[in-house]
């Protein structure tokens, strides 16, 4: 009698205990390389839309993308192994048992902790949503959708207090439709349903669909990072050598300058001439002629050339006329196997890995747009980017350029306002310059030593700032070395609002300005409590 008692006691109380599911976050297996996949449908792009991670089919066709930061799989092997992945990740998903079943519309300011989340019918996400970690990074959230789902216009998905967009996962058994403007955060498998992402909407996950097509209209779609991925580093960089010295050369041919040029680093060439550069203008050594410094480089620059050539690619950039117009990439080796038009805006995204290098391959000459502009962002280093160009090298008129050129068998041509944050140079073929400003990145001190720009009497100036106007970046000379260290420099906006002060401490300093937007600044050079120069400086 009291072994019954006890029973019944003791499942009266297990009642009365909430269900608790201790989800977990399903295996994606291959699945977890794409961005964009459909076992059995299309996958269709109109617009530019800005893509990181694979995209493919099983069934169907891939139509309208352009440049894609990742592999296109069309029906092969690889499609056949993540359309399996999917089936099992799905599987998972459904058969999760839910803990929290909310009402069918979701957001307008809710704030949700990690949990499995179940709707019995079709769902609807309005304004914000907000995913709360609690501090834990491992939070799990699932979203069971026995329906459609779609969202409103302008509505988001956000995270906070560690949670992630790879932790999140929406099964849904019906069409998925994101509206203009939406931010959809976690990886979205729609069930014997198509995908809609439209004009304007991010997506930081994965849009799969067991069969239906995956439709998108000028987005911003990528994998996420972190649970695990792999932290992208890029290939091994080349070792440099005597390269490093150099911002501007050739191996054979000359090397000429017309126009105020401002050179950070040295400039030479092995065969022909140097000319039209000045020396005051120069933060280097200018080689007028063939020496053993230029013997050197041109032998190094062979050895750096060959190595990017024969770097294996991870992802094969398919419409090389097209490059650049906004599009991302992460740390890889990339190919483009033919002429390549540069145009707009390229942003190489180092994933917060200050090491991660970027090797860009040319099979073919390379040029770009006026104002083009290659921007790095989340912790990328010009001096870990590297381009490999098979024929002519083209900077149009005020380019923005980033990381080391290196041009095989070609010119080099740097059109007038060209900013380069690195170097350019050639195993064969001409160097021409127009105006341009050329920042070589960490130099070393064992290069051959650096004539540093005299200063001009007439002037009478105690500090030099160049290039004025600038761009990307600016150098500040001091030409009385009692001064170093023992002053200041403070530029102002228009306002008197102090936008950077820094001490010089060296002889020759070099700011990074990108952030000072196109317009006029003010700058003043302060020791032992008094003004020692002042002026005006201009951002382009």
């Amino acid at each position: 009698m009291k072994v019954h008692l006890l029973n019944a006691l003791t499942a009266g109380i297990l009642l009365l205990i909430p269900i608790l599911s201790f989800a977990q976050a399903p295996p994606l297996g291959t699945v977890s390389e794409f961005v964009l996949f459909s076992t059995v449908g299309a996958v269709t792009n109109t617009g530019i839309s800005q893509v990181t991670g694979n995209i493919g089919t099983n069934n169907g066709a891939i139509t309208g993308f352009g440049n894609v930061n990742g592999v296109l799989h069309n029906t092969d092997g690889a499609i056949a192994q993540c359309a399996a992945d999917l089936l099992i990740a799905y599987n998972q998903l459904n058969s999760t048992i839910p803990n929290f079943f909310p009402g069918p519309l979701l957001g307008n300011g809710q704030i949700l902790n990690a949990g499995v989340y179940s709707i019995s019918e079709a769902a609807t996400l309005n304004s914000v949503l907000t995913l709360n970690a609690q501090g834990d990074a491992n939070a799990i959230f699932i979203f069971q959708i026995d329906g459609a789902f779609s969202t409103n216009a302008d509505s988001k998905i956000k995270l906070m207090n560690g949670a992630q967009a790879c932790n999140v996962f929406w099964k849904i058994e019906g069409l998925v439709s994101m509206a203009s403007g939406t931010t959809m955060r976690g990886t979205v498998i729609a069930n014997n349903a198509a995908i809609n992402i439209n004009t304007g909407d991010t997506l930081e996950g994965r849009a799969l669909s067991t069969s239906g097509a995956v439709t998108v209209d000028g987005v911003l779609a990528y994998t996420p990072s972190g649970c695990g991925s792999a932290v992208l580093t890029g290939p091994a960089a080349p070792e440099l050598a005597s390269t490093e010295c150099y911002a501007l050369f050739s191996s054979d041919g000359p090397v000429t300058n017309s126009g105020l040029t401002y050179v950070t680093g040295d400039v030479g060439t092995n065969v022909g001439l140097t000319t039209g550069f000045d020396p005051l203008l120069v933060t280097g050594t200018i080689h007028p002629i063939p020496d053993g410094s230029t013997a050197q480089c041109a032998s190094d620059l062979l050895n750096v050339y060959n190595y990017l050539n024969t770097l294996p690619f991870d992802i094969e950039l398919l419409f090389p006329a097209r490059f650049g117009n906004n599009l991302v990439l992460t740390p890889h080796t990339y190919l483009l196997n033919a002429a390549t038009v540069f145009t707009d805006t390229l942003y190489l995204n180092a994933r917060g890995n200050a090491d991660a290098v970027f090797v860009i391959q040319v099979n073919g000459a390379f040029s770009t747009s006026t104002y083009s502009n290659v921007k790095l962002i989340n912790g990328t280093q010009a001096k870990n980017v590297y381009w490999k160009i098979d024929g002519a090298m083209s900077l149009n008129d005020y380019s923005v350029f980033k990381g080391m050129i290196v041009c095989n068998n070609s010119a080099i041509l740097l059109m007038q306002g060209v900013q380069l944050d690195g170097r350019a140079l050639t195993t064969t073929g001409a160097l021409t310059a127009n105006a341009i400003n050329a920042f070589a990145t960490e130099v070393p001190s064992g290069c051959a030593p650096v004539s540093i720009p005299a200063h001009d009497a007439t002037t009478n100036e105690a500090v030099t700032i160049y290039p004025n106007p600038f761009m990307e970046f600016m150098n500040v000379l001091i030409n009385d070395n009692s001064l170093i260290k023992e002053t200041e420099l403070t530029i102002y906006n228009i306002l008197g609002v102090a936008l950077m002060n820094t001490t010089l401490t060296k002889k020759i300093t070099t700011l990074k300005t990108g952030n000072l937007p196109p317009g006029i600044y003010f700058y003043k050079i302060t020791g032992n409590n008094k003004t020692i120069q002042s002026g005006r400086l201009v951002s382009k």
